[in-house]
């Protein structure tokens, strides 16, 4: 970035000091707010959601409220990722690893008084497997017996897959192979029961879009029950008395706040209005470490953060180009002089030691070689290279990155770039698989569960995370072998030859790995940070410090 003008030194300090003391005075003045009397946990979440169906959204800030709202037959401990109990208040594997059955509690309910049986669940999974629903996260429930076959129309009849309700409080669940993180999976929302009278009194069983998810209308079954929703402006949730472990439930309610900007959730959280932010700004980071590191957390996290390339688009069909792009890109620099949150450069789409895995293969930083591969597809010096644009979502972080790597390009390249930034919703749709209306976008990619796969699944062809066009039938092969390998070794191998396909195609252009920085008030207790940045909203509650 072009160098600031630095003014008169000594008055700089001056006022450094000056509003390091103010700030610290007002941190420290901040808490005990109105909402600690009335113990609602305040949540700064990013953005505004996409929507709240379980089977539309594919977003973090959406996870966070729908963790709030549901909950799957398995829970997760916030702390090791253990699997514990959830609807089912246990379970049973068959010895092959084929079948798992489990028991619903007793005293499972709907937030309606409801009772709630296997049938919701079973509901729920055929649900998001129906075409017209078109889930992006479909592919979640495959490792179920023919659940694929019937998202993809080979099969009508939804007792022909592996899911059955053996009474109203038992579900069975058959799968094609044996899954070793298949528990890991229930923690996500595509693994959810859904209540069918609500949803049909509003639609269809498979209409995308209709009223049953406002708050006058939902039915839940998690910890919270939806009581607001402004958009733009704050979601509320209140405690659901008819939770199965109500009484364990301390906190009255969660409000999320959906601010996409770091400065203006900051402020948020100095006057009392957020116990927690999504994010801090890049700026800021250093400051807290040092001055403040009580209210600072950064916690690991187990994702990437990369580009997203159209290879529909001219040149970017090429991946003479894309590589180009992607080799002319310093990570090593972004992630010690820009970022500065404790993230890692990466040459690789997985994250290291996800479950014991490390990708061999590696995008270096190579300006040299990548104009050589530039001028080989047509554009020496980045002459008569076309225009075309960085899309990202409103966020200030990923402006800062986006005119980082446009400067980049322009200097390692001979190329211009413009940058172009959408609000999340518009963002979501832009760059989906149906639309795919850009040219090169931000993206990221947080961990559903802790295996390789659930990186490297979602570039296969077809996939609803898959967004670039990107086809490789080799790179199928690998993932889809992988499925039924015999050993952890052999996945791994398999995993080891898709990465290296993904980084010699490049149709994402990795940037870096993630850590989690945000913001907490002390008065909030029983945190537990994690690789899959899971927050059990129900876990915690608010104390004096």
């Amino acid at each position: 970035m072009p160098e600031k003008s630095k003014g008169n030194p000594v008055k700089h300090k001056l006022l450094s000091i000056v509003s390091t003391a103010l700030l610290s005075l007002v941190l420290v003045a901040c808490s005990g707010s109105k909402s600690d009397e009335d113990n609602i946990l305040l949540v700064g979440n990013g953005a505004e959601p996409e929507a709240l169906d379980p089977h539309i959204i594919t977003g973090v800030p959406e996870h966070h409220i729908l963790t709030a709202l549901f909950q799957g037959l398995v829970g997760m401990d916030s702390g090791d990722l253990s699997p514990i109990p959830g609807m089912a208040e246990r379970w049973e594997v068959s010895d092959d690893l084929l079948v798992y059955t489990f028991y619903l509690r007793e005293d499972a309910k709907w937030s309606n008084g409801n009772s709630l049986t296997a049938k919701d669940f079973l509901y729920g999974w055929k649900r998001i497997l129906m075409p017209n629903i078109a889930s992006e996260y479909g592919y979640m429930l495959y490792s179920m017996k023919n659940a694929r076959e019937f998202a993809e129309g080979e099969i009508t009849d939804f007792s022909e897959v592996g899911a059955k309700a053996l009474n109203e409080r038992t579900v069975q669940v058959t799968l094609n192979h044996p899954t070793p993180y298949f528990l890991q999976l229930h923690i996500h929302y595509s693994w959810f029961p859904l209540h069918q009278a609500t949803i049909e009194k509003f639609g269809a069983m498979d209409e995308r879009i209709t009223p049953w998810t406002r708050p006058e209308n939902i039915v839940s079954n998690g910890p919270f029950v939806l009581t607001r929703w402004e958009p733009n402006n704050v979601i509320e949730t209140r405690k659901n008395d008819y939770y199965w472990d109500k009484e364990s439930v301390k906190l009255n309610g969660v409000n999320f706040y959906p601010v996409p900007n770091e400065q203006t959730e900051e402020r948020m959280f100095r006057a009392g209005e957020l116990h927690m932010t999504e994010n801090v700004h890049l700026s800021r980071v250093e400051f807290y470490k040092k001055e403040n590191p009580h209210l600072i957390r950064l916690d690991p996290w187990i994702g990437s953060y990369f580009y997203r390339v159209n290879t529909k688009r001219k040149p970017f069909g090429d991946k003479r180009v894309r590589r180009a792009l992607a080799m002319a890109i310093d990570r090593d620099s972004m992630t010690t002089h820009i970022i500065k949150g404790g993230e890692t450069s990466a040459g690789t789409l997985t994250p290291p030691n996800v479950n014991g895995y490390t990708a061999e293969a590696n995008i270096p930083f190579d300006p040299e070689g990548a104009r050589a591969l530039l001028a080989e597809a047509g554009y020496p010096d980045g002459k008569d290279f076309p225009k075309f644009a960085i899309l990202y979502n409103t966020a200030e972080k990923h402006k800062i990155i986006a005119v980082t790597i446009q400067q980049m390009w322009r200097e390692n390249l001979g190329i211009n770039v413009t940058l172009e930034n959408q609000d999340w919703k518009v963002y979501l749709t832009t760059t989906s698989n149906a639309s795919m209306d850009y040219d090169v976008a931000r993206a990221g990619w947080i961990g559903d569960f802790v295996d390789p796969i659930n990186f490297l699944e979602c570039f296969t062809t077809g996939n609803g995370n898959n967004r670039t066009g990107w086809s490789n039938l080799e790179y199928d092969k690998y993932i889809e072998e992988s499925v039924s390998a015999p050993t952890q070794d052999d996945r791994y191998a398999l995993f080891q030859k898709a990465e290296a396909i993904l980084a010699e195609e490049v149709p994402i252009i990795p940037i870096y790995h993630y850590t989690r920085p945000f913001l907490m008030a002390p008065e909030v207790k029983n945190f537990k940070g994690n690789l899959l940045g899971y927050v059990p909203y129900h876990t915690l509650y608010l104390e004096a410090p």
